[in-house]
């Protein structure tokens, strides 16, 4: 164990970032087993003494689901509409897996423009750190029915670097659909290899990091390449894995060499 994996052993405040293709089957359904594991492993961790932030994307393939589509649709409106529909099937899922575990769950739902108030800020920061003071974990998502960022750009990769500083947290975890960041695009390269660790964001790195993702999901790992660099802003580690199996979150936190480590 290096020393950068060795002080991932020691982080008490940890957001974990899960985006739409690591909740869902490849059809867009909702995986409810995966999302029963992953509340599983975050109320272990809070049991263990770790104060965790939960931020989830899902709500339009969630809504899509309840509409029973195969697809959702173009429309910026209508996603909008189906992600004000999933958002209260996603919390409800999330309240009912989380108590199961004992633990309970709480709903923010904020903006990128909400984010540029000061006021507006400084409200959601005491709020969500009163949330844990509370050892209630925040379960956050973009409110898409009045913000089209998420929906048009960021699949809340973005958002979740944002929450990680304004609550000064430890760590960032985001769950990807694959297994870290490559040196090239491993579905053109197969001798494309997983960069363990990036201590430095250069060009080179921003080049590699392309791709978009599943029609239910928008942001690939470019838009997490600009979410680590957030971070780094506050010095705050990132760590990218694969999301298909949660107890990785526990690996990264057992200082394993596993996904892409960014250091803060």
């Amino acid at each position: 164990m290096n020393e950068y994996r060795k002080k991932l052993t020691s982080k008490e405040r940890i957001v974990v970032k899960v985006g739409t293709s690591s909740l869902s089957f490849s059809g867009g359904k909702t995986n409810y087993t995966r999302l029963d594991k992953l509340s599983m492993v975050l109320a272990d961790l809070m049991s263990c003494g770790k104060e965790i932030v939960l931020v989830s994307s899902g709500a339009i393939g969630v809504g899509a689901g309840q509409l029973k589509m195969d697809e959702p649709p173009d429309n910026l409106v209508a996603r909008q509409a189906l992600a004000a529909i999933g958002q209260v099937e996603l919390i409800r899922i999330y309240q009912r897996f989380f108590h199961e575990y004992n633990k309970m769950v709480a709903q923010v739902l904020l903006t990128p423009e909400g984010l540029d108030d000061e006021t507006r800020f400084k409200n959601a920061q005491n709020t969500l750190n009163q949330l844990i003071s509370m050892k209630i974990i925040p379960v956050i998502n973009e409110n898409d029915t009045v913000s089209t960022y998420e929906i048009q750009f960021g699949d809340n990769d973005q958002l979740s670097a944002r929450v990680a500083a304004m609550i000064d947290a430890d760590l960032l975890i985001i769950l990807s659909d694959i297994d870290g960041l490559y040196s090239s695009d491993p579905k053109q390269n197969p001798d494309a290899k997983i960069l363990s660790e990036v201590h430095e964001i250069t060009e080179e790195i921003e080049n590699s990091a392309r791709g978009i993702g599943s029609s239910f999901a928008k942001g690939g790992m470019a838009s997490k390449i600009a979410a680590v660099k957030i971070c780094k802003e506050k010095a705050i580690d990132t760590v990218i894995i694969n999301g298909n199996k949660p107890k990785n979150i526990l690996k990264v936190l057992d200082g394993e060499t596993i996904g892409t480590l960014f250091t803060g």
